[in-house]
């Protein structure tokens, strides 16, 4: 146990050992100052010649959205026929049919908003040519979006006064050439050299020991889960995802998966920092988003340990903790952290299977998507937490009796508004989507949905609650992590988890772009005595009380009805 609990320790130490000097060079990088990867200019300058951009043009915060958006819609409709006419396309050695439109609807959404809700079965719902050219690259790109959406955001406070947020297709590109790239390669080898498939060969079959046959998926899979955990993506190449033994061999390949995941989100926030050259600033919030990350992750371990109750009960002891649904390979404790992780940074990866955890580790899960901002996915991490901290400063005006400020800007009634939209959004869209999900499953339950609603949950009781809860939520996270016991491939799940999914990524995104460039373009005031600083441990304080009502108050009632409804019957 003691071994197990080192392991997690261990990993963690070295995932900041890798993050902190990752987050000053990306800071230098970003800001245009000379870095060792400047040998890459010549490929970026190229890149630039042929799309016809010019980095040196500088966008306001509307161009830099409205680029993203443009660019985002373009692989959107590229993505979908690709998925929908896979079957007729070539690296399709396995015979994998092409997709219904509901479900290239949903999976193009998934992927390009860095969400990877798998409603497929990984290597049997998508051709060699799709995982490539369509999803493996999409793994790049939208983690490239919000590594870019962020540098604007760094922009719009690294100057005292301005308009000019530099450009996003020069942020977007470098995101790519200087960090995904080359982070991505080197993930590959190791985990070639340790047993992931990189071949393009079909299915390889073997005798088992009890004399069946067994068809074995294999192809070039070792590329494709070194990005799905660098940018925070998650999305396997197998239906299992990284509780596959080809996609996570080993301890040592586990480790090194969970490093991948955090040590982006965690560089951009002291990115952040060093960028606006507020350092203090930056380790102020990586502060509170590591204490909330704890007090996540220290009930999740408890729980997992400690074992089912209805099974200690009937006298069977449980000395390794709950292992139903773990990798033997791994153990609970470090199952218990990659749960964390993964739902705290947006991988949504898994190394087993969340549906059979413990009812209270299914809840911590759950508040881990609904916060979203405890590092958070690859840029979006520090936006989505931006947006409490400036509802924060406003409180803390409003508590003292003067305007609110934040780095010398003065926050009015303009950016509150969004911010309190962007902090609404959320629990409309889980809540409303769940809501409706329990509506149609229990008045519906014979309407024909492909799948009829009262085949959709395994588990029809509280759990099933948590599963349809868990699903809306891990959409509107862009996490892709699931309760494998919902049956969520049929019309219903599709278009709506799809509409959840786009909702959640854009408007979160734009919302505190848009604030920032607001500021921007305000009068920069000096700090005086009465200025409200945010590096300071009460405004650390402030916010992290801040994030604790507000999801309090948004999520209880849900989380009573299905986690901790489960928990008590589960105990009693």
């Amino acid at each position: 146990m003691n071994t197990e609990l080192l392991g997690v320790v261990a990993t963690y130490l070295l995932t900041l050992v890798i993050a902190i000097p990752l987050g000053k060079y990306l800071a230098k990088m970003f800001a245009g100052e000379k870095t060792w990867t400047d040998f890459l200019r010549p490929l970026e300058n190229g890149i630039y010649k042929i799309s016809g951009i010019n980095p040196k043009e500088q966008m306001d915060w509307k161009q830099s959205m409205k680029a993203l958006l443009t660019v985002n819609s373009v692989w959107l409709v590229y993505g979908f026929f690709v998925l929908l006419y896979q079957d007729k396309l070539p690296l399709n050695p396995d015979g994998n049919p092409g997709m219904t439109p509901d479900l290239s609807f949903n999976t193009v959404i998934s992927f390009v908003v860095n969400c990877n809700l798998q409603h497929y079965s990984g290597e049997s719902g998508v051709s060699y040519f799709t995982q490539h050219f369509v999803l493996m690259f999409l793994h790049f790109t939208s983690a490239a979006t919000g590594i870019a959406s962020a540098v604007v955001f760094f922009k719009a406070f690294r100057d005292k006064t301005t308009s000019s947020l530099g450009n996003f297709w020069e942020y977007f590109v470098k995101s790519i050439t200087r960090l995904l790239l080359p982070l991505s390669l080197l993930m590959a080898i190791i985990l070639a050299f340790n047993g992931t498939p990189t071949s393009y060969e079909a299915r390889d079959q073997y005798i088992s020991l009890q004399g069946d046959t067994v068809n074995v998926s294999r192809g070039p899979a070792a590329g494709m889960i070194a990005i799905k955990h660098l940018g925070t993506n998650g999305g396997g190449w197998f239906g299992v995802n990284s509780a596959h033994p080809l996609e996570n061999p080993s301890y040592v390949t586990n480790t090194v998966e969970l490093i991948a995941q955090m040590i982006i989100p965690i560089a951009m926030v002291l990115a952040f920092g060093y960028f606006i050259r507020r350092k203090k600033l930056a380790w102020t919030i990586f502060g509170v988003m590591t204490i909330g990350m704890f007090l996540l992750l220290i009930p999740t371990i408890s729980s997992e340990l400690g074992g089912n109750p209805a099974i200690a009960k009937m006298g069977i002891s449980q000395t390794a903790g709950a292992m139903e649904g773990k990798e033997v390979r791994f153990g609970p404790a470090i199952s218990a952290y990659w749960s964390t992780v993964t739902t705290i940074v947006s991988t949504g990866s898994v190394n087993s299977m969340h549906d059979s955890t413990m009812p209270l580790t299914g809840l911590w899960q759950l508040l881990a998507m609904m916060v979203n901002s405890f590092y958070g996915g690859c840029g979006v991490g520090i936006l989505n937490y931006f947006i409490y901290l400036i509802i924060a400063v406003f409180i803390s005006g409003l508590m003292v009796g003067r305007t609110p400020e934040f780095l010398g800007h003065k926050v009015e009634a303009r950016e509150v508004k969004i911010a309190a939209v962007i902090t609404l959004l959320s629990p409309f869209l889980i809540l409303t989507g769940t809501g409706i999900a329990s509506f149609v499953f229990t008045n519906f339950g014979d309407a024909d949905w492909t799948v009829k609603p009262a085949n959709w949950l395994n588990n029809p009781g509280f759990h099933g609650f948590s599963e349809m809860l868990y699903e809306m939520t891990s959409s509107n996270a862009n996490n892709g992590s699931g309760y494998e016991g919902l049956g969520d491939n049929n019309i219903f799940w599709n278009i709506s988890t799809g509409l959840v999914m786009i909702l959640g990524r854009f408007l979160p995104i734009i919302g505190p772009v848009a604030i920032a460039g607001l500021l921007a373009s305000k009068k920069f005031i000096p700090e005086s005595a009465g200025t409200l600083k945010a590096d300071t441990m009460t405004f650390a304080l402030m916010t992290f009380a801040v994030i604790v009502v507000l999801n309090a108050l948004s999520y209880f009632p849900a989380l009573a009805l299905g986690p901790l409804a489960e928990y008590f019957t589960l105990l009693h």
